[in-house]
């Protein structure tokens, strides 16, 4: 038996915007004189709640506000909003879970208004029933939405997985009480998602393999 819906996490999972990152959280820590940060160490520290993640990176919200640091780190990315391609197969992927008669919704820690804007820009409208952001810059607010989403969905939480790149979607889907698949082209190393004990695939071919020939 099949999944009968299947939830996208957007950043780092469908949108190819990790080097972005890396350069915008640069950006901000070399306005303080601060140690930047490679790749490889983002992938080893990246965290949520986010204002975590700047802490490990040194911050000290006693001295300045997480506010500052977090509006400059948007602010940069933003200005780069439309670089970021879609990771590689992503139309391929979406369109062969369609074919096979499963609806998709999007849940991301992106703000609602810039979530709209790529999936206009990449073209993606017509494949998700749902798309669903959240209300600030700070990309807190999504096991709550998670919650209400699951509860308005026309399916039990057995027949619903969900698609992400990062521990914490692996914990919204706990929260949620669905099936979680992660993938290791995102924002986490490939070893802490492993960590997790939840299946982890490289590219979203596999993903779509695993989802279309199995159900847990």
């Amino acid at each position: 038996m099949q999944y009968k819906h299947i939830i996208w996490d957007w950043n780092g999972t469908l949108l190819d915007d990790r080097w972005l990152c890396v350069e915008a959280i640069n950006e901000t820590l070399s306005k303080r004189n601060m140690n930047t940060i490679t790749d490889d160490e983002y992938l080893e520290i990246f965290c949520f709640p986010v204002k975590d993640y700047y802490e490990k990176l040194g911050f000290d919200f006693n001295k300045e506000p997480f506010s500052v640091s977090g509006t400059e780190f948007v602010d940069y990315y933003n200005s780069k909003f439309h670089e970021p391609r879609l990771q590689t197969g992503v139309k391929e992927a979406l369109k062969s879970v369609l074919d096979a008669g499963l609806t998709q919704s999007i849940l991301s820690a992106g703000k609602q208004e810039f979530l709209d804007q790529w999936i206009e820009y990449h073209e993606l409208q017509n494949h998700f029933i749902r798309v669903l952001g959240i209300d600030n810059h700070y990309a807190s607010g999504k096991t709550e939405i998670g919650r209400k989403w699951i509860n308005e969905l026309d399916h039990d939480p057995v027949d619903v997985l969900l698609i992400g790149d990062t521990i914490h979607d692996n914990d919204v889907a706990q929260a949620i009480g669905v099936d979680c698949i992660l993938v290791d082209h995102g924002h986490v190393s490939r070893q802490r998602l492993v960590s997790t004990s939840t299946p982890v695939c490289s590219g979203l071919d596999s993903v779509v393999k695993m989802v279309l020939t199995s159900k847990n």
